[in-house]
């Protein structure tokens, strides 16, 4: 993976969702996709960091983005449905689908773990990917080629102490990827992988290592070559891996040309 690098323009015409692209990891890739030619729809919480990220895209010269905003946490199916109709009357399909969005709050353990946390982060990090993969998935198979990415963590792996409801929840997204592959393999051109960052400058990073020194972790811009594989052509008929950035032993691993 080392080696690879995406051609210019690589994600040109193609519309791409992005949750949580306020900042950190998810604004990196959402500039990044628009550099490289995509619509990016920018789905969050915090309006006024969308509006940031719109006019930093329009400002650079990018294709013109779109905003959605969403709280993850508090939506409902009807909310889902009602996202799938307006892409499909903005756009009428959809190229790819990142899930980016993460909730965190403390590292505690399962003796103090309170239910309403756990409810509340695999509302956010497994029931919304869940929710919205399904709503659009239409849209998805109107595409030529359609990646959905997931984002784990190898805490999930791990089983990592006091990592609690995040931990699960990656797990279950790890399975959930699974699943959705081999489901749409046969008979549509929608791949499905996860993507594992490793130890990346973010919010969640910081809130989980407070006394850490973030200078020594990967800034979000560096990781920008996987998310433009997966989502890009180059990445077409690879389905159900876990990618692992930082630690590719026994994982599966991007080839330096196109398939």
């Amino acid at each position: 993976m080392q080696d690879y690098s995406a051609d210019a323009q690589v994600l040109r015409d193609r519309v791409i969702l992005i949750t949580g692209p306020g900042s950190g990891l998810g604004r990196a890739v959402a500039l990044g996709c628009a550099a490289q030619g995509a619509t990016v729809v920018l789905l969050g919480r915090t309006i006024r960091k969308l509006e940031r990220l719109y006019d930093d895209i329009e400002q650079a010269g990018y294709p013109q983005p779109a905003i959605y905003p969403m709280n993850l946490e508090g939506a409902t199916p009807k909310d889902y449905a009602d996202l799938a109709t307006r892409l499909d009357e903005a756009f009428g399909r959809l190229d790819g689908l990142l899930h980016n969005a993460a909730m965190l709050e403390a590292l505690t353990p399962i003796v103090h773990y309170h239910p309403e946390l756990w409810y509340r982060i695999m509302q956010v990090n497994l029931n919304a990917p869940f929710l919205l993969t399904q709503s659009v998935l239409e849209l998805l198979n109107k595409a030529q080629d359609a990646s959905v990415v997931f984002t784990t963590d190898r805490v999930a792996k791990e089983g990592r102490a006091y990592w609690g409801a995040y931990a699960a929840s990656k797990g279950g997204i790890e399975t959930l990827m699974r699943i959705l592959a081999n489901e749409l393999e046969a008979n549509t051109m929608i791949r499905a992988n996860a993507f594992d960052p490793g130890t990346v400058r973010t919010a969640l990073r910081t809130r989980a290592y407070p006394a850490a020194n973030p200078d020594n972790w990967a800034a979000p811009e560096s990781l920008l070559k996987y998310y433009l594989y997966l989502l890009g052509p180059d990445s077409q008929g690879v389905t159900g891996k876990i990618i692992r950035a930082q630690d590719e032993s026994g994982c599966a691993s991007l080839p330096s040309t196109p398939l």
